[in-house]
Parts: C-alpha cells; sequence; structure tokens
C-alpha cells in the first residue's frame, strides 16, 4: 500500500474545479496562463518562462503564444490582476494550449509537474466531453421539436414555452463575470 506523505497529499488537493476556472477561451482556443500554471507547478512564473525559451522549439504558435496588449487588457479586467507599472508584470502572459501544457511535462520534470499535467489533461478532456453532451442534447431537441410540429402541425405557446425553456436548461453554463472595483450605489437625486 502506498504511504501518503505531506508531498503526495498536496498534489491531491489540485482539483479539477481548481484546473477548470484557470481555462479561458483565447482567440477560439483554451489555454491556460504561464502564471496559473507556475502557481499549480508550485514554481515561479519567471522560472516557467524561462524553461519554456530555453526548449522554444517544443512550444509553435499553436502550443503557446504570447498575448497581444488588448487580449492582456481584457484578461486583466477579467481576473483582476495589477495595472502594469504597478508592481505587476511587464510583459504580456503567455497562454499554453491543451498540447502546450502536455508539452511542459517535457521541460518540467518534478514529480509535481507530472501530476499537475494529468490532472489538467483530464479537465481538458472533461471539457470537451461536457460540450460534447451539450451538443447532442441540443440536436436531440431540435429533433423533438422538429418531430413535434410535424405531428401537431403548429404547437401552442405552452410547447413553445417548454422547448425554450429545456433550450435554456441544456445550454453551457456561463462564466460569470466577477465586477471588479468598487460600484456605489445608484441615488435617485
Amino acid at each position: 500500500m502506498a504511504r501518503v506523505t505531506e508531498k503526495t497529499a498536496s498534489l491531491e488537493l489540485i482539483a479539477a474545479p481548481a484546473i477548470e476556472k484557470r481555462i479561458f477561451v483565447v482567440r477560439g482556443r483554451q489555454v491556460m496562463l504561464d502564471e496559473d500554471l507556475a502557481d499549480l507547478y508550485g514554481v515561479e512564473t519567471k522560472r516557467l518562462v524561462e524553461q519554456v525559451k530555453r526548449n522554444v522549439e517544443r512550444f509553435p504558435t499553436d502550443f503557446m503564444f504570447q498575448l497581444d496588449e488588448a487580449e492582456a487588457a481584457a484578461l486583466r479586467s477579467q481576473i483582476a490582476t495589477s495595472k502594469p507599472g504597478r508592481g505587476g508584470r511587464r510583459y504580456a502572459p503567455y497562454v499554453f494550449t491543451e498540447q502546450g501544457v502536455a508539452m511542459l511535462s517535457g521541460v518540467l520534470r518534478s514529480k509535481r509537474a507530472i501530476a499537475v499535467n494529468i490532472e489538467i489533461m483530464r479537465t481538458f478532456v472533461e471539457l470537451r466531453r461536457a460540450a460534447a453532451s451539450y451538443s447532442a442534447l441540443e440536436k436531440r431537441l431540435r429533433e423533438l421539436e422538429r418531430e413535434t410540429t410535424a405531428r401537431l402541425g403548429q404547437h401552442d405557446e405552452q410547447l413553445d414555452q417548454i422547448f425554450k425553456t429545456l433550450r435554456h436548461l441544456i445550454s453551457p453554463p456561463a462564466r460569470p463575470k466577477r465586477p471588479v472595483g468598487f460600484s456605489p450605489p445608484d441615488d435617485d437625486r
């Protein structure tokens, strides 16, 4: 039986929801930020980027790319990171696609990096599986609506409301945008 040490116990604490909330969509791709990956791997962001730059031939642009200013600003406002020039980053972050994250396991060879990569890969697979099930449900709902219309001609408001509610229920959950900063209450003056 495997002995559970403090080190292995800390690796088990990285759950799919902790990884899932760190996956963003940029340029139509699911990616993870270099700083989030560094945090999960337990290394400094600059060390992770150094290793990547030493092995740049392993990271083509479809595995990793640097955000442009607009993307970095949009992401900064979404995740509430510090503004440039105020103790924050001096350069735009790098983001890694699923393949780039997989390639990181060859660059970062620690046991923690391997364990974290396995969990990240499982999370990406689960997200794809969930997206596929949403699209399959949506397709089946369209078929059901078509069959109902063919049998009954035109359906009434109640059936329309049922289909609308079902469509709403099967749509993927939207990531809530957290407001950043202070918003004063509206005054009716």
